[in-house]
């Protein structure tokens, strides 16, 4: 993919643009998801509409396609976690050195990631200030300034903010850019009990968002010691799987911090008895990554196929006039037929843009992703019926028109369903329960998601990393799932030979 960057980012910058044409399709992938899959995906995104280039590299315009599914989201989540009474804020984007220094195991996680600003217009800054990575170091100062006793607590902050992280590894749209949007929790408890609580209640939403809107199978489960959150307790995460190139992905995270950044803060409290104590903390997070995710999973050679809960247009109304039809008759049951969606409450649009065939605007729509398409033409009209073009299976259904709003809303509930069935089905498909190091191999080689017994230690982890490094990248634990099958007395690990403790998800990821 970072192939496709830099062309794309050429081309910007000398001004090349593809010539827009009309009356045709012209609208085809030249990639296919099969042969060559981040070629694919770099096409979709920007063919979809869902973003543009931008001039620095791993940077990118989010237009108003993908921005649509990004406010659906926080539609959903927003009131959620107002359920548990947390509270939003905002906090600057900017850090200052000895700040961000002062939590010595969560810096170093980011080191290699943090910008810098070391100018101001000319004049070099006496003090360089960071650009917030993540905002622990940003936000908890001011923690053991609000906490002083127990009725101070619990303290639940959230902020909707962009961060940036510089990779210059393989810069890819949504998956790992160098600025991206996200909400970040951050909460402080009396007692471990209530932040353990709470890291299971948030997981559980992002468990949502990711199956019940985005039509995406994930694992809840908990990390390696390897890959927990630098400087936390633990972490929790959903964890999702691209078929096409066997690697996992990191859909969100849920971290219990425990009381390491409440000790190098100093966030203390008086509790009940009028002693002194530190606070116990969580931070949780998901970014636009999610919309990624989806893309890669529900795609596929004909465009984005959008899941009906997060398509800012979940039917397409488009007027199939042939010659000598009463064209005008055509375009008023288009605008009745949306105004009869609208009212029943589903997001619908028309295309009556004169200049594009209907074959062209078919093309088009489907490109986007649009669950539902609807053709009237001059035999619809005349049957008082609207033809329903799926964009998941291609599946044509005739719709009398008094039936409409009850038959589309069934529709995209079915179109919703279908999504999440098939794609668990596929990503069931490519889960290999393995017992031995060859059978592990094996499966990796086949780009596999191998659920394998484990002893849970660090050195094996990093053993399994070191062996398996190559072109394709080291295998790594994905999560130890908390749904977790019986593991029968005397079961080995599979690359040690030790006694097994846990069963752990491993693979390539993202």
């Amino acid at each position: 993919m970072a192939g496709t960057e830099a062309k794309k980012a050429s081309a910007k910058q000398s001004g090349g643009k593809k010539k827009e044409v009309k009356k045709e399709t012209g609208l085809g992938l030249t990639h296919r998801k099969a042969e060559n899959f981040g070629e694919w995906y770099s096409e979709v995104v920007v063919n979809a509409e869902m973003i543009e280039y931008y001039d620095i590299s791993g940077c990118y315009i989010l237009r108003p396609w993908s921005m649509a599914i990004w406010e659906i989201m926080q539609e959903f989540f927003d009131p959620e976690i107002k359920k548990m009474k947390i509270k939003n804020c905002y906090f600057p984007l900017f850090v200052s050195p000895g700040v961000l220094q002062k939590e010595k195991d969560h810096v170093e996680g980011f080191a290699p990631e943090v910008a810098w600003v070391t100018k101001s217009g000319e004049s070099e800054l006496e003090i360089p200030i960071a650009i917030r990575p993540t905002s622990e170091t940003v936000m908890y100062p001011y923690y053991s300034k609000w906490i002083r006793g127990h009725r101070d607590l619990p303290l639940k902050l959230n902020q909707w903010c962009n961060v940036v992280r510089w990779e210059f590894s393989n810069p890819t749209p949504f998956i790992r850019s160098r600025e991206f949007l996200w909400q970040e929790g951050h909460t402080a408890f009396a007692t471990k009990e209530e932040a353990d609580a709470e890291v299971l209640d948030i997981l559980e939403l992002y468990r949502r968002i990711y199956e019940e809107y985005l039509a995406v199978p994930v694992i809840k489960g908990k990390k390696s010691e390897l890959e927990k959150f630098a400087g936390g307790l633990y972490t929790t995460s959903v964890e999702a799987f691209i078929p096409n190139t066997g690697r996992g992905i990191q859909g969100a995270t849920s971290h219990c911090l425990g009381q390491n950044f409440a000790k190098m803060f100093e966030i203390n409290f008086e509790n009940e008895k009028g002693e002194k104590a530190m606070v116990w903390q969580n931070s949780w997070a998901y970014s636009t990554r999610t919309i990624g995710v989806m893309v890669m999973v529900h795609g596929d050679d004909k465009g984005l196929v959008l899941p009906p809960k997060v398509a800012s247009v979940q039917v397409i109304v488009i007027p199939v006039p042939y010659k000598d039809a009463d064209t005008q008759g055509i375009f008023d049951a288009c605008s009745a037929t949306v105004n009869a969606l609208s009212e029943a409450g589903i997001r619908a649009e028309s295309d009556f843009r004169d200049n594009y065939s209907p074959g062209w605007k078919y093309s088009h729509w489907e490109m986007k992703g649009v669950p539902l398409r609807i053709e009237i033409g001059p035999k619809d009209l005349a049957n008082k019926q609207v033809r329903a073009v799926r964009r998941d299976n291609g599946a044509k259904i005739d719709i009398a028109s008094a039936d409409l709003a009850v038959e589309i809303k069934k529709l995209l509930d079915n179109i919703q369903q279908n999504l999440f069935d098939i794609a668990k089905q596929k990503r069931d498909e490519c889960i290999q329960i393995v017992h031995t190091w060859d059978e592990f191999v094996q499966a990796l080689n086949q780009r596999k998601m191998i659920l394998a017994p484990w002893c849970d230690e660090e050195e094996v982890e990093a053993d399994v990393k070191a062996r398996t490094k190559g072109e394709m990248g080291a295998a790594k634990t994905l999560c130890s799932p908390f749904d977790q099958p019986e593991l029968p007395e005397g079961t080995k690990c599979f690359a040690s030979g030790k006694p097994a403790t846990k069963w752990t998800y491993w693979g390539r990821s993202y």
